[in-house]
């Protein structure tokens, strides 16, 4: 979980940034080459291996294909200035689509082909400001959110409260801001969610309990609004930013947290950005509603590695199947 104060919406670490058409009209969506992506120093995608060492993974099997042309869209991202935030600013940027960012304070290195708007998303009338002063959207991406790591009995309720309105109540607000825009385009939602909404978040109980509150948020919302918005979550997993020391530790620590991923290593920013723009783009034209896990595969649950029986060495995933 991320370790920042709730105060702060510029963007989140998770464990775990066209003129209005009829309504029977389907844009026609061209393609565009994406980005190779390189994970090591080298240029080359890493991962870890079941010894806990990196691995150079075949950049063929690890190339981008062609996406979604987004030219002429406009999508706000929420918290995008770092981390997962500038990911997905990043990836809306590459398919073409002109970015505006928005959150309390700007990037620390300006992220090319985005806008910044200042923006304190826990106010409301500065949200309603904020979009009333767009002329056009396309795609709201709520990013934005976070929370510092506080078990439940060390804190009062006013204080966890505040956790639950940042990734919660921020997100209903934006929304609720640009609907007639996103109504106007016939556009799209974003949540991003977490895997702490699904699973026991110890030390983050408030921020869990308002990742599940966002993507049943969502799913009502996708219902409400259809046909002429469509909402959908990102249920994002592991994640290494610029802020993975503070979760994991170092790269020793880092390599252990990613040998208990599937697929051998954490989900880059880009990943994220890329699931995002595929929800977002015409691709996606009959999901509304829906859940997107970008986790990896998920987490190894632990009791694979207390148990005694049906341990297959060298076989990291083998296990017992429960009836």
């Amino acid at each position: 979980m991320d370790n920042r104060e709730p105060e702060s919406v510029d963007s989140r670490d998770p464990v775990d940034g066209r003129d209005p058409v009829d309504n029977r009209e389907r844009r026609n969506i061209g393609h565009r080459p994406g980005p190779d992506r390189t994970a090591g120093p080298d240029g080359t995608a890493r991962a870890a291996g079941p010894d806990g060492t990196a691995r150079t993974v075949n950049p063929e099997r690890t190339a981008r294909l062609p996406g979604p042309d987004l030219s002429g869209r406009t999508v706000v991202v929420t918290g995008g200035t770092r981390g997962v935030g500038a990911g997905i600013a990043r990836a809306f940027a590459a398919a073409g689509a002109h970015v505006v960012v928005c959150a309390r304070r700007p990037p620390d290195l300006p992220l090319d082909g985005t806008e910044f708007r200042p923006v304190d998303l826990r106010d409301p009338d500065a949200v309603r400001a904020f979009f009333t002063g767009l002329p056009r959207l396309d795609v709201l991406v709520n990013n934005a959110g976070g929370a510092p790591y506080r078990p439940l009995a060390e804190a009062d309720a006013e204080r966890h409260a505040r956790v639950i309105d940042l990734n919660l109540v921020a997100p209903l607000t934006a929304s609720l801001a640009a609907h007639d825009l996103l109504r106007l385009a016939r556009g799209s939602i974003v949540m991003i969610g977490s895997v702490s909404g699904s699973r026991p978040s110890p030390g983050t109980a408030a921020y869990g309990a308002a990742k599940a509150g966002l993507e049943s948020l969502a799913r009502s919302m996708a219902m409400e609004w259809a046909p002429e918005i469509r909402v959908n979550t990102l249920v994002v997993g592991m994640v290494r930013t610029e802020r993975s020391g503070l979760h994991y530790g170092g790269e020793e620590g880092i390599a252990a947290v990613s040998r208990n991923v599937p697929l051998g290593r954490l989900a880059d920013p880009r990943d994220v950005g890329e699931a995002a723009v595929f929800l977002a783009s015409d691709a996606a034209a009959y999901i509304t509603g829906a859940a997107l896990l970008v986790h990896g595969g998920g987490e190894r649950p632990p009791f694979l590695d207390a148990a005694t029986v049906n341990r297959h060495q060298g076989e990291p995933w083998a296990a017992n199947k429960e009836s």
